[in-house]
């Protein structure tokens, strides 16, 4: 059955939405707490107040990363990968460094201590302290 490409809101003449935007996604951590600060501690962003079983890392374009404690089973690792301003991406790696995380300019993680400069940026990739493979980029990268 198609789907219309605009939904009615009932209380709404006009439509619900004319642009789909990520809200949040839930990770899961073996312990939510410490992965959700180390993120934010790489990043320079602070984690937020419980909600539910959640524990948040805001962004700041409106998406959360809602951390989820999930234990008794093994953790797949997913890819998640940021845009972030040039002017911060040094600061990050250095945190990267005073923690003794190593970071890879390949998602492969194949070549360590090594940024990449895919579209004029500049990336890298690292992992947290359930496997998830994290990636800081300047630029975003150009699809056709």
């Amino acid at each position: 059955m198609p789907l219309p490409h605009e939904e009615q809101n009932p209380h709404e003449s006009t439509p619900a939405t004319t642009v789909v935007q990520l809200n949040h996604t839930a990770i899961y951590a073996s312990d939510q707490h410490l992965s959700a600060e180390f993120l934010a501690a790489v990043l320079g962003l602070k984690v937020g107040a419980p909600f539910g079983p959640f524990l948040p890392v805001d962004l700041g374009n409106g998406v959360t990363l809602d951390y989820y404690a999930k234990t008794g089973e093994p953790i797949q690792s997913q890819h998640y990968a940021f845009l972030v301003p040039d002017g911060q991406f040094d600061g990050m790696i250095a945190r990267l460094e005073a923690v003794g995380v190593t970071y890879y300019a390949d998602p492969n993680h194949t070549r360590p201590g090594r940024i990449n400069d895919l579209f004029g940026g500049r990336g890298a990739y690292f992992a947290d302290p359930d496997g998830h493979n994290m990636e800081i980029m300047t630029r975003p990268y150009v699809r056709p």
